[in-house]
């Protein structure tokens, strides 16, 4: 059939160019435009504090606040283009499961739902350890590597993605392991280490005995350290006896609003990612 009589396929939709991804967290939301071939932030972020009460409704005027501003910008998508947003929970078909470091109430929310709502277009919400493992391996220090790789970010707990052959697989929450009798989290995450009074000695000692028993229950191909302690892994890395490769995040604070957008690209267009 000659090309300018070819009829497209109903329904076919286009990969963005950028995308806009938010990444919600305890203290601050911060927001940038994406551009999904290279994986950055194009142009600078945009931070607004995390309203108190973090409610659901209030949150959202947030969110919205934040898609405004960065959708003005001459390089911002248009309207038509969905929104990734993570978040700081369990998220179940766009539903909150937990909440971690937001109001009690978002338990049971449609996070999808509402935020497409309060914007007005279409939003994908995922948990935000998960969203920082997509961007690691789409972009960062896992690209282009197969079988398992783990991604778990050490901060105020300990959160964990779980990505195979270039997959994520949703929600595996790692960091509620119980080791010693403890969740591991209580004795292993940045904030633990901080509590406690503890040196990168001691706490490589801790990180030792979480990781031998996660290498021993999943067997990866990688592990990668995320988190903001990430900057300090000559601290703890090196002291660490694993048969598995275990390496720094590289993405580093941009992972969340990367992986959020591009979690939105896939729910888009999954056969082309």
């Amino acid at each position: 059939m000659p090309k300018d009589t070819e009829k497209k396929k109903p329904g076919k939709k286009t990969m963005p160019a950028t995308v806009i991804g938010v990444d919600i967290g305890g203290t601050g939301i911060k927001g940038g435009i994406v551009n999904l071939e290279k994986g950055v932030v194009v142009g600078e972020r945009f931070r607004i504090p995390t309203p108190k009460p973090s409610t659901p409704e209030a949150v959202a005027a947030v969110v919205a606040e934040i898609v405004k501003e960065l959708s003005s910008r001459p390089e911002g998508p248009s309207e038509d283009v969905p929104v990734g947003v993570t978040f700081p929970a369990i998220i179940q078909h766009g539903v909150a499961r937990s909440a971690a470091n937001v109001d009690k109430s978002w338990v049971d929310t449609d996070v999808d739902a509402l935020f497409t709502r309060v914007l007005g277009r279409d939003v994908h919400v995922i948990n935000d350890a998960d969203a920082a493992g997509l961007a690691e391996v789409r972009y960062g220090a896992g690209k282009g590597k197969l079988g398992t790789v783990l991604v778990i970010t050490l901060g105020t707990g300990i959160g964990s993605a779980f990505i195979f052959d270039g997959r994520l697989v949703p929600n595996v929450e790692l960091g509620h392991l119980e080791i010693d009798g403890h969740d591991a989290e209580t004795k292993a995450s940045a904030v633990a280490r901080e509590r406690d009074g503890i040196g990168w000695d001691e706490y490589t000692v801790r990180l030792q005995r979480y990781f031998s028993h996660v290498e021993f229950l999943f067997s990866p191909e990688l592990i990668i350290v995320g988190g903001g302690i990430s900057k300090r892994s000559a601290d703890y890395l090196p002291g660490l006896n694993l048969r598995t490769p275990i390496i720094p995040a590289q993405l580093k604070n941009q992972a969340g609003i990367v992986g959020g957008a591009l979690q939105a690209a896939i729910l888009l267009e999954p056969r082309r990612i």
